[in-house]
């Protein structure tokens, strides 16, 4: 556990690709390849076949993606579908 700058305790949880999968809805191929081009946090080895990733690396990526969003600029949404 690490101390945070405002004096509460920090738990580091590990994530198995079921809880990833949950956040983020790609498949485990799809996370591969992201995480081999560096596009996404990179997995810990927790055991002889088993691997997670750290909960607060996913979450800062998924912020990451929600703040890439939200800079493009106000006008430039996507074309509606014709219904």
């Amino acid at each position: 556990m690490a101390e945070k700058s405002n004096g509460e305790v920090e738990t580091k949880r590990i994530l198995r690709f079921p809880q990833v999968k949950a956040l983020v809805s790609f498949s485990r191929m799809h996370v591969d390849r992201l995480e081999k081009a560096g596009s996404f946090p990179k997995r810990i080895r927790i055991g002889v076949n088993s691997v997670g990733w750290l909960e607060s690396e996913v979450n800062a990526w998924v912020e990451r993606k929600v703040a890439q969003r939200e800079a493009v600029s106000p006008g430039a949404h996507e074309p509606e579908a014709a219904t």
